[in-house]
């Protein structure tokens, strides 16, 4: 008999767990998806909404603000989810995966990282179309780091590309950018 779609992906999800978790045994690797990792706790998107004032006067403050109501909702977002769901961590699950760097949390689904990283370059990319070459290749680093650091399944960090897409095309639906 056939396992159950939900055990299948588990095993799935924990393949290609293992699979990136192992890209970490290289210094290189780790320290990239460390870095970014690091980056996108908050760091690089305070900076870039502090850089957005800077530069651009008040439409840059208008911009920051934006991002910084949608990251509100997102962080109200996937802290809910992860209470709800409460899917262990990979590394907490299995034991061949290997947490490369402190979680900030207990629980894996969806990724805030990722859903975080995905709605705001959604945001300021609608403000400032220029920083899509940044933007996009870092919320895609931010992503694939916290698979390849052992802190989440593919499948936390697809659901929360997915919700972070939502949640960024709504707040510009709902701020009247589009």
């Amino acid at each position: 008999m056939d396992a159950p779609p939900r055990s299948r992906l588990l095993h799935h999800d924990t393949g290609w767990c293992l699979r990136a978790n192992r890209a970490c045994t290289r210094l290189w690797i780790r320290r990239y998806f460390s870095t970014v990792s690091r980056l996108g706790d908050g760091v690089f998107w305070y900076l870039l909404m502090g850089a957005l004032v800077l530069v651009d006067g008040f439409d840059g403050l208008v911009a920051a603000t934006h991002m910084a109501a949608t990251g509100a909702v997102a962080l109200l977002l996937y802290k809910t989810l992860k209470r709800w769901t409460k899917r262990p961590r990979p590394f907490a699950a299995d034991g061949r995966i290997r947490a490369w760097v402190a979680p900030l949390d207990e629980f894996s689904f969806p990724s805030g990282h990722t859903l975080h990283a995905v709605s705001f370059s959604i945001v300021a990319v609608a403000w400032y179309p220029m920083l899509a070459g940044v933007l996009v290749p870092f919320a895609a680093s931010v992503a694939v780091s916290r698979v390849v650091l052992g802190l989440h399944y593919p499948s936390d960090v697809l659901a929360a590309t997915a919700i972070g897409s939502v949640l960024g095309a709504t707040s510009l639906w709902a701020g009247g950018v589009i």
